[in-house]
């Protein structure tokens, strides 16, 4: 039996995740802080659930045990659960910038170092970090949540090498604008043509799917959204003007 774990079940890239997963033969192991969801999804796909807040280290580690204790071999972590902020530095709430630090980035962290005997146990396995396109590019309004992801994403990077020799693949996707209940990206895009670019979390789930049993890869979907970050990476300044016009603070 091959077992996922999988984090921020309870919806979205999650639930999608986990479907996709169990009709593959993965049994999953839910995590995420609304239990009736969870209940309700690991009925469906025959698997187990775990209610726990990612953002406290202490709940994962108690969580892990008990996981441990009925599976000691995890043959995939998914490290997704995330929560947004749509708010700056300067005039965002200072418990929400605090909780979408701790939930995105450190969430990732704690869950990694608890599930990693069983990983190391599973071996060959994966560990999947669903980022963002937001860690690979800053945008004002959402700064928080952006700095959130860019330290999810060097975390990311940095355990792809280092669990690399200890036959785990570490995979970093960057999803562009998914529709989610978390992230309602249509209602917010007054563009059509960018209406049509959101994806579905399905496509996502798929596209995870097709990652494991494969080599650490960092990838991200759809692939066009590759081009902000590279932007930002070759042309910093140029980008931090641009972007502070659109966000009306540059004089």
């Amino acid at each position: 039996m091959q077992v996922a774990v999988v984090t921020g079940a309870s919806s979205g890239i999650g639930a999608a995740l986990t479907r996709e997963l169990a009709s593959r033969g993965w049994f999953c192991v839910l995590m995420a802080r609304r239990e009736e969801r969870l209940r309700t999804l690991a009925e469906d796909v025959k698997g187990e659930y775990e209610v726990c807040d990612v953002s406290d280290r202490e709940a994962v580690e108690a969580t892990a045990a008990h996981v441990l204790e009925r599976h000691p071999q995890v043959k995939m972590l998914v490290n997704n659960a995330g929560i947004t902020a749509r708010a700056d530095f300067i005039t965002g709430d200072p418990e929400r910038i605090e909780q979408v630090m701790r939930t995105n980035y450190l969430g990732c962290v704690w869950c990694l170092r608890a599930f990693l005997p069983a990983l190391e146990r599973a071996r060959p396995s994966d560990v999947v970090n669903i980022v963002s396109v937001a860690g690979t590019v800053a945008f004002p309004p959402s700064g928080p949540y952006s700095a959130s992801k860019h330290a999810q994403l060097a975390f990311s990077r940095a355990m792809s090498a280092s669990l690399r020799r200890r036959g785990i693949s570490v995979h970093t996707v960057n999803p562009g604008l998914i529709e989610t209940e978390g992230f309602p990206q249509r209602a917010v895009l007054r563009s059509p043509l960018f209406r049509r670019a959101v994806l579905e979390p399905e496509d996502v789930a798929r596209h995870i799917a097709g990652l494991v049993g494969k080599g650490p890869r960092e990838t991200t979907i759809p692939r066009w959204y590759r081009f902000p970050g590279i932007l930002q990476a070759l042309a910093p300044n140029l980008v931090a003007r641009l972007l502070a016009r659109r966000a009306g603070m540059y004089r």
